[in-house]
């Protein structure tokens, strides 16, 4: 965590109040805007979730333990049982974390849906206090101007992606108002063999469902039947024209939201070990793809 050496961090979570006993702390993989560790105390196991606010990509602690807290009462997510700046403690989940290719198998993409309806529905419910927007046009426009500040990139560049954004913003048009995850990778679901349970909510806050479902197919490979089958599934109906191109357009948008996000990691970023640069690369290449595959 900030701000602290190992030995730091370790005797901070060791003296928590939720504690029933010793506690033993390991690493857990995973995280690109924070730290896990699995915690074991009391015979119990917990992930405990090391990170400050992060304001360069929106990522706002109290809006993730706002979130966190109306997942777990929305039964989708695992209990936060203690919670302080910089640090919070869930119970831990075991289970199978999905893999992109996971995800893709047809006979998930029921329980895959129903949880992200569930998520879009049912957390408004037992929000309590001030939480977030996710807007993903306003989210470009604040990367490009992070980009343009750092002076690090090609302004010709920048500005063909502004225009794309703004195009992007245009064919989405008036949008329904639900609670996204905002980002659905595979690596956030896990399935305990029973159940699918959704986790890790950074990104949380009221955005239009299309972008949830064009983040879950974009991320993960779906095809083209696998999209229309998923949005047959979550609007109860086939989708029609108009539909399948407002979706196309905000699929769009989250692979620019993507691409944006790790160029502005790769300038900001103090994580190690992550390759942001072929992040991006990997990402710009889908966004160009999707772009190029609009109708005209």
């Amino acid at each position: 965590m900030p701000g602290g050496s190992a030995m730091d961090i370790e005797t901070r979570i060791a003296a928590l109040p939720c504690w029933r006993g010793p506690v033993t702390l390991e690493p857990l993989a995973g995280g690109m805007t924070n730290r896990n560790l699995l915690a074991r105390a009391g015979g119990e196991r917990f992930v405990v979730r090391l990170g400050e606010d992060i304001p360069v990509h929106g990522v706002m602690r109290f809006n993730e333990l706002a979130a966190s807290r109306a997942a777990h009462a929305a039964g989708l997510s695992p209990e936060v049982v203690h919670a302080e700046p910089g640090l919070m403690v869930l119970r831990f989940v075991a289970g199978t974390t999905l893999t992109s290719a996971m995800v893709r198998e047809p006979a998930r993409l029921p329980g895959l849906v129903d949880i992200v309806r569930r998520c879009h529905r049912e957390i408004p419910r037992h929000l309590r206090g001030p939480v977030l927007s996710f807007n993903v046009f306003h989210v470009a426009r604040d990367y490009i101007a992070t980009l343009r500040a750092t002076g690090r990139y090609d302004s010709v560049g920048l500005d063909a992606d502004a225009r794309r954004a703004a195009e992007l913003e245009r064919r989405v048009g008036p949008i329904d108002l639900v609670f996204g995850h905002n980002d659905l990778l595979a690596a956030n679901l896990i399935d305990d063999g029973a159940r699918l349970w959704l986790i890790d909510w950074d990104y949380a806050g009221f955005n239009s469902p299309l972008f949830d479902l064009g983040g879950l197919a974009s991320n993960n490979g779906f095809d083209e039947d696998h999209q229309r089958a998923m949005l047959a599934l979550y609007f109860g109906a086939p989708a029609d024209d108009a539909l399948r191109r407002r979706y196309r357009a905000m699929t769009c948008a989250s692979l620019l939201r993507e691409t944006l996000w790790s160029m502005v990691s790769e300038a900001t970023s103090t994580v190690a070990g992550v390759d942001f640069a072929a992040y991006t690369a990997d990402n710009r290449a889908r966004f160009e793809t999707a772009w190029a595959s609009l109708d005209p």
